[in-house]
C-alpha cells in the first residue's frame, strides 16, 4: 500500500482532521512568496527594511505601499485544487485549518480558518489603540509610497494586520492553534502541508499534535525539518495531493 493509499484511509476513518498549512500551501495558486514580492520598486529592500515595527516607525508610506501592493497580487489570484479538497472534507467531517499564511485562499475556497498564525494581508487595525480598520483600496499598480489613513482614535495609523519580525504572535491566534492541537485525540489526522518546519513556534505544532496520539502526516515535495515527526509522509505538492486524500 502506498503512502497516498494509506493516509487516504486514514483520512476516511478519522473523527477529525487538523490541516497546518505553510507557504507551500498556495505556492501553486500563483501567491508569490515574501521574497518573490520585493519587485522592481523594493528589489533592494531586504525584508526587514519592510516587515519590523523599525520600518514602520521610520517610513511607513514605503511599508504602507509595499503591503497594499502584496494584497494586490493575492487578490489577482484563486485557491487551488487543494485549498477547495479540504473545503469539501469539511462537509464531510470536522476540519480545523491552522495556517501560517497571510493571503485569504483558504476563505475563499470555502473553509473556515481556525488561526491564522501570521495575520493576514486582510485585516488592517491601528497601531496605537488596535481598534481594527477597514480594508483600503488596493492600487491596481505598484506605486513607491502611499500614506496609510489615520485611525478613528485620532492618535494612531492603519497598519497591515500581519505579524512582522520582531513582533509576538497574536496570543489569540496561538491560543486557538494550541486548543485545535491539544483537543486531538487518538484516531485523528494531522495534516502538515507545505510548511518548512524552521519557523517557530508554530513549527512546534506537528510534535505538539503527535504527543496527543494523532496520526501526523506531512504533505511536501520535499522533506523538511519536520519530517522525522510526522508518522507518514505523501511526497506531492498540496494541489496534487490534497484533491486525493479526501476524494
Amino acid at each position: 500500500m502506498s503512502a497516498l493509499e494509506e493516509v487516504r484511509r486514514e483520512v476516511r476513518a478519522a473523527r477529525r482532521v487538523l490541516v497546518l498549512t505553510g507557504a507551500g500551501m498556495s505556492a501553486e495558486s500563483g501567491v508569490p512568496t515574501f521574497r518573490g514580492a520585493q519587485t522592481g520598486l523594493w528589489q533592494r529592500l531586504d525584508p526587514r527594511d519592510l516587515a519590523t515595527p523599525d520600518a514602520w516607525e521610520h517610513d511607513r508610506e514605503r511599508v504602507w505601499a509595499w503591503y497594499l501592493w502584496r494584497a494586490a497580487l493575492v487578490r489577482a489570484v484563486e485557491p487551488n485544487a487543494g485549498h477547495h479538497a479540504l473545503a469539501a472534507l469539511a462537509e464531510a467531517k470536522p476540519v480545523d485549518v491552522v495556517t501560517q499564511n497571510v493571503d485569504d485562499l483558504h476563505e475563499r475556497a470555502g473553509s473556515r480558518v481556525t488561526a491564522h498564525l501570521h495575520g493576514s494581508l486582510f485585516s488592517y487595525r491601528c497601531d496605537t489603540c488596535g481598534r481594527p480598520a477597514p480594508s483600503p483600496d488596493l492600487p491596481a499598480a505598484p506605486v513607491e509610497r502611499l500614506a496609510p489613513p489615520l485611525c478613528g482614535c485620532g492618535e494612531g495609523w492603519v497598519r497591515p494586520g500581519v505579524v512582522w519580525f520582531e513582533e509576538a504572535l497574536p496570543l489569540d491566534e496561538w491560543r486557538a492553534a494550541e486548543d485545535a492541537v491539544l483537543t486531538l485525540q487518538r484516531g485523528d489526522v494531522v495534516l502538515v502541508v507545505g510548511t518548512s518546519g524552521v519557523v517557530y513556534p508554530a513549527a512546534g505544532l506537528p510534535a505538539m499534535a503527535r504527543s496527543t496520539g494523532a496520526l501526523v502526516v506531512e504533505v511536501n515535495p520535499q522533506p523538511t525539518d519536520v519530517t522525522d515527526v510526522c508518522h507518514l509522509a505523501v511526497r506531492a505538492s498540496a494541489a496534487e495531493a490534497l484533491p486525493a486524500l479526501v476524494d
